[in-house]
Parts: structure tokens; C-alpha cells; sequence
């Protein structure tokens, strides 16, 4: 598992396993009406199967690198990159290094 990068007012939020990597991924999660803002790690290796989110997802990429799959068709993120996932859409994940995201998954 990557170090955790995040500032102690971060890792003092409520911790999340997300179960789409299998319990080893972790997110310190801010929940609000409207939206739930994720710090994420996500160690070199892992990859998901299709899934669907009922939440419109949009991230940014602090450390690290991913490829999503989405629509037949591969992109990658790196630092700096933001992705959008669209809530019910069918997507898929590899994580190709140790990757840090900020996620906001907003509600309907």
C-alpha cells in the first residue's frame, strides 16, 4: 500500500474501504448533502471489473497513474489529469502505480 499522503486533518476524516479493488484501497471521506469529496490511494496493480456508480463521479489525479476504460475505449491519467464518470455509466480501472486521487462523487 502506498504511504499516505494526505495531512492528519485529512486522515482524521472518517476512513473508507472501497470495495471495488478488493478492500485495499483506501479514502478518507468528507460527506455532504450534495457531494462526497474522496482522499484516495490506490496501490500499483489493481484493476476492477465493470461497474456502475450512481453518483456522477469527477477526480484529479495527485500522484501516480491509471488507465480508465470507458465506452471501449482506453485513457490514461496522470498527475495533474482530470476524469469524469458519469453516474450509471459502465466503467473499468487499472491502476499502473501507486496512484493518489481526490474524488468527488456527486449525489442526484
Amino acid at each position: 500500500m502506498p504511504e499516505i499522503p494526505f495531512p492528519e486533518k485529512i486522515t482524521s476524516l472518517p476512513r473508507r474501504l472501497v470495495d471495488l479493488y478488493d478492500d485495499r484501497d483506501i479514502a478518507y471521506r468528507l460527506e455532504t448533502e450534495t457531494v462526497d469529496i474522496c482522499f484516495a490511494t490506490y496501490p500499483a496493480g489493481l484493476s476492477n471489473d465493470f461497474h456502475t456508480h450512481p453518483t456522477d463521479n469527477v477526480g484529479v489525479v495527485t500522484a501516480g497513474k491509471f488507465t480508465l476504460i470507458m465506452d471501449d475505449r482506453e485513457q490514461s491519467f496522470g498527475v495533474g489529469d482530470w476524469y469524469y464518470v458519469p453516474a450509471n455509466k459502465t466503467h473499468a480501472a487499472r491502476i499502473e502505480e501507486d496512484t493518489v486521487f481526490v474524488e468527488f462523487w456527486f449525489k442526484e
